[in-house]
């Protein structure tokens, strides 16, 4: 993977990895723009030689493209059903020293700002009595991103900012963390954008920006408008194919 960054000739801007603690465990939280952020979490933790373990949907995977990716790092497969197994094994290997990646948005941003987030990562530091690591990436969604073709253009500019550890007070309520989280990650992506040394180079290509900055990208309020509509569809198709697998499987009491 480093050598396609390299014949797309990202650059990359990494600051702040001083702040990824060089041993124990730690959650580290990102915010969520393109499907190659999980690796742009992890070269910043590998300055620090650490590897870090992602919690994912489990479609991610059983996919064709990432699954081996996902499997063969060991990262931590989530059933958005039944997740209490994967948020033990989390745990565990906080408990171990190793640092758990997690996109408290869940999914990706269209709106390129930060999204309410879950509390399960507030839940998983309290829990293992660990600290959380924000951190926010930059400039992904020019690569390869949710609705749009993925992008082979060089020298697009990869912004990587860590922030210092946020250490959660013993009884603090997974909300307030949450809030909290919310509020640094937010400070963060604001520099990291205003910092961002590239700009659209025509009107067609304001999409990457969110709309505070001129660009076109939907609102917050039209792009959890877009992401419900997904989620219907894709529950609608679901329905479909398991209706069709009903009424194609043969009847227990016919003929043979």
């Amino acid at each position: 993977m480093l050598g396609v960054f390299w014949l797309l000739g990202l650059r990359f801007d990494i600051r702040g990895v001083e702040n990824v603690p060089h041993t124990g465990g730690a959650v580290i939280a990102s915010n969520h723009v393109s499907y190659l952020d999980f690796i742009f979490v992890g070269l910043a933790a590998y300055e620090r030689d650490r590897l870090v373990r992602f919690m994912a949907k489990k479609s991610v995977f059983t996919s064709r493209v990432s699954g081996p990716w996902m499997r063969g790092m060991k990262h931590i497969p989530v059933d958005r059903e039944a997740g209490a197994a994967a948020f033990a094994e989390a745990i565990t290997a906080l408990q171990d020293g190793e640092l758990i990646g997690i996109f408290p948005e869940a999914t990706i941003s269209r709106s390129w700002e930060l999204k309410k987030f879950k509390t399960g990562v507030s839940r998983l530091a309290l829990q293992a009595g660990v600290p959380i690591v924000p951190m926010v990436v930059w400039g992904g969604q020019r690569i390869f991103t949710v609705d749009k073709r993925y992008s082979l253009r060089r020298g697009k500019a990869i912004s990587i900012l860590v922030g210092e550890p946020l250490v959660p007070a013993e009884g603090a309520k997974a909300g307030r963390v949450m809030l909290d989280l919310h509020a640094r990650m937010t400070d963060l992506l604001d520099q990291v954008q205003g910092d961002y040394p590239q700009q659209p180079s025509a009107p067609e290509d304001t999409w990457w920006l969110p709309r505070h900055l001129g660009g076109s990208a939907p609102t917050q309020e039209l792009a959890v408008q877009l992401e419900n509509a997904v989620l219907a569809a894709r529950r609608a198709r679901a329905a479909r194919k398991t209706a069709g697998k009903a009424a194609g499987r043969p009847s227990r009491w016919s003929a043979s």
